[in-house]
């Protein structure tokens, strides 16, 4: 797990999100998304996303600011979808943001290493 920051009209949203190198986009939950000032009327395109257990519909969206790993990205694309409730977690950090850096995962310490390309 580790924690990144959201900003939007309405404020910054620390958040808790799992490292997930297969999602092309990286994933909010709607509720964090509405809190920071968006709505699904104002998001660039409805969005859909397939998994082992069905199709959510989602909205991708840009948001202010985007922080994770210590780097932060201006205008961010997001896709603001829903996670099973017992996920435990608000956000899928995905390929959009992670193509952007070198990064080796060491799961038995605990380590993420990221370096800019």
């Amino acid at each position: 797990m580790l924690w990144v920051r959201i900003w939007g009209p309405l404020g910054v949203q620390r958040c808790k999100f799992a490292l997930d190198p297969g999602a092309t986009i990286t994933l909010v939950k709607p509720g964090i998304v509405d809190t920071l000032g968006y709505s699904p009327r104002t998001g660039d395109k409805i969005s859909s996303i397939t998994s082992a257990v069905g199709m959510e519909l989602g909205y991708l969206r840009r948001v202010q600011k985007f922080e994770a790993l210590g780097f932060e990205h201006e205008d961010f694309l997001v896709n603001a979808s829903d996670l099973p409730p017992k996920a435990g977690i608000d956000g899928l950090l995905g390929l959009n943001f992670l193509h952007n850096y070198n990064y080796e995962v060491r799961s038995k310490e605990g380590l993420i290493k990221i370096e800019p390309t």
